[in-house]
């Protein structure tokens, strides 16, 4: 029988999500890819800093024990195959048992998420993550500016969601959007039992859900559901979840109160968020990343 990732939860990540590689990509920017391949090359054997995911990655990774691989890592990147020997070194130093990569040298490699049946891709390009949220696959933007996760919590994978358009659909934005807060909120009263259909993060909570009912003696992971939404629209996610048969360990309704402090404190190891408006407040405490999905995204 051949090798294959079924059952496993995949992350597909590109390398300046994994890695600081921000001097290097300037250089590409301000001269050509020449340059920046023969920088990666003369910097072989210096392995690069973490980047804004190499937290969540290392964690998930340790869920992996002698004869239970839960998770697959996959570099999926616009790098050279030259850039992508480094990668694999710095992925190495740090002791990340990375072994399967794409480098793509320019060309969009988000095409390459449905043979690894991806349940997340991470990647700094916003077109990339826009072509695998419409194959269906959840996919965010980093932000690579975005603070690093905290050291606390070594051994607890902390993830913190969005609600509409990420882990629920649009359809209540919608009502939002359109005809204000008041009718948003009546909207949402009147369908409270009403599940919401599935947002595009939806298959990747599943997924945790997953293993965190598997669960390892070392590792755990805690989910956090952080929304702008207040009583009484708070009914309807909560009952969604509930008919989805999975849960989150912590639901936060702020009510348009900016996330980001809320998000320092519970200290997650990423947050997904459709509006680059919280993504830019999470940022500044956070490793934050822009799910580009739903009507405040329609071009």
């Amino acid at each position: 029988m051949g090798v294959s990732l079924d059952g496993k939860l995949v992350v597909a990540i590109s390398s300046r999500a994994l890695f600081d590689f921000e001097e290097e990509n300037q250089v590409f920017e301000q001269t050509d890819d020449r340059a920046y391949m023969k920088l990666q090359l003369d910097r072989l054997e210096t392995p690069a800093k973490p980047g804004v995911a190499f937290s969540l990655v290392k964690k998930l990774l340790a869920f992996n024990q002698a004869g239970a691989q839960h998770i697959e890592v996959v570099i999926l990147s616009r790098n050279d195959p030259v850039s992508g020997m480094r990668v694999f070194r710095s992925a190495q130093h740090y002791g990340l048992p990375i072994q399967r990569g794409s480098f793509t040298r320019g060309q969009a490699p988000w095409r390459y998420l449905k043979p690894l049946h991806a349940n997340l891709f991470l990647s700094t390009h916003l077109s990339d993550v826009r072509a695998a949220l419409d194959a269906g696959v959840p996919a965010a933007q980093v932000y690579p500016h975005s603070a690093h996760a905290s050291d606390a919590h070594p051994h607890e994978v902390r993830i913190a969601f969005d609600g509409d358009a990420v882990l629920f659909s649009d359809e209540a934005e919608q009502v939002y959007q359109a005809q204000g807060l008041n009718a948003f909120q009546q909207h949402e009263k009147d369908k409270a039992s009403q599940p919401l259909s599935a947002g595009p993060f939806k298959p990747l909570l599943e997924a945790l859900h997953r293993l965190q009912t598997q669960g390892t003696p070392s590792m755990r992971i805690r989910t956090a559901l952080v929304t702008a939404r207040s009583a009484p629209a708070h009914e309807r996610a909560i009952r969604t979840l509930m008919n989805w048969h999975v849960e989150v360990d912590e639901a936060m309704f702020l009510g348009g109160l900016e996330k980001g402090e809320f998000l320092r404190e519970f200290e997650p190891d990423f947050f997904f968020d459709d509006q680059t408006g919280h993504i830019e407040s999470a940022a500044r405490h956070v490793p934050a990343g822009h799910v580009a999905s739903g009507i405040t995204n329609t071009p």
